[in-house]
């Protein structure tokens, strides 16, 4: 048996509880998304672009390459191209912070990306994922249709985002009050949503987490590589790069792990793959964030003493 033939097993309830707990997610992003940080494309139209067309257009195609290299099995193969969809975490705004980058960059980035991910998402998992020589035939398996996962897509985080949008521009006290409660129980409910799917499949991602640990390692270290150096590549300051490199790096696993039980049926190499990613992520943009904030106080402290 390989990882391509292991399901991973979810109850109808709890997609249910999962699709609440992205929706509650993206309620908090919009909750603290003004309408003005749509504006950076005009303030800041180099950065945007760079950032956008990284995660939206590089990222699907090296992860793609990525996957060739590696030679990585159908299901391992289909999970990467799916996570490197997703589009950009809020943890990318909290690790922007820690390393001293340009915070409203990244809640503007962020929220552009989310909007634009609505159509791009699905759109560029059926343009990869069929040119797969392997993973295209997962996507033959399961007849996925990118206007079914477009519309589930906007159910899920396109009209909570807008109706936390409407919240904050009629309602900015009502907004400013709920965002913190909404955030913290959303992002409690996510973690208790994973420990409960890591409990409910434990030997499966016990038995199959080894063949994916060097594919998921290099996958992240690639897509934060990609940030910084299309920022780098485009002349933007240190505080911008950061934000950029977060930006690409740091992807909605959550989401995609959600797309995985929704639209093809708990494969197993493609669950494991977004749930590690979920992990990994973190840790990796937590390492990456301490050592561009020391290396600022270093060079602060330096500028000081001068």
């Amino acid at each position: 048996m390989t990882i391509d033939d292991v399901a991973v097993n979810f109850s109808e309830s709890s997609m249910v509880a999962l699709s609440l707990v992205l929706a509650l997610i993206m309620l908090g992003i919009a909750l603290d998304t003004s309408p003005a940080d749509f504006r950076v494309l005009r303030r800041a139209p180099r950065a945007a672009v760079l950032a956008l067309a990284a995660q939206i257009v590089l990222l699907p195609a090296v992860t793609f390459l990525l996957t060739l290299l590696l030679g990585v099995q159908a299901s391992i193969a289909l999970g990467m191209i799916l996570v490197a969809c997703c589009p950009p975490g809020n943890v990318s705004q909290i690790l922007t912070y820690r390393s001293g980058g340009n915070v409203a960059l990244s809640v503007s980035l962020t929220a552009v990306g989310n909007a634009l991910y609505l159509v791009a998402m699905p759109l560029n998992i059926a343009l990869w994922g069929s040119l797969h020589p392997t993973g295209r035939d997962i996507l033959a398996e399961v007849s996925l249709d990118p206007l079914e996962m477009m519309l589930d897509i906007v159910l899920i985080i396109g009209v909570p985002f807008a109706l936390g949008l409407l919240v904050r521009t009629r309602w900015p006290a009502i907004a400013a009050r709920a965002h913190r409660p909404v955030h913290v129980v959303s992002i409690l409910a996510l973690v208790g949503f994973v420990v409960a799917a890591l409990a409910g499949n434990f030997a499966v991602f016990v038995a199959w987490v080894g063949v994916v640990l060097v594919a998921v390692f290099l996958h992240d270290a690639v897509a934060l590589a990609l940030g910084y150096a299309a920022a780098r590549a485009g002349g933007l300051a240190v505080r911008e790069r950061k934000a950029v490199t977060f930006e690409v790096g740091i992807r909605n696993a959550a989401l995609g792990l959600g797309l995985v039980m929704t639209f093809f049926d708990g494969i197993g190499g493609m669950a494991v793959v977004a749930g590690w990613w979920g992990v990994w992520d973190i840790i990796a943009g937590l390492a990456l964030a301490t050592v561009w904030a020391r290396r600022t106080r270093v060079r602060q402290a330096q500028e000081v003493s001068a």
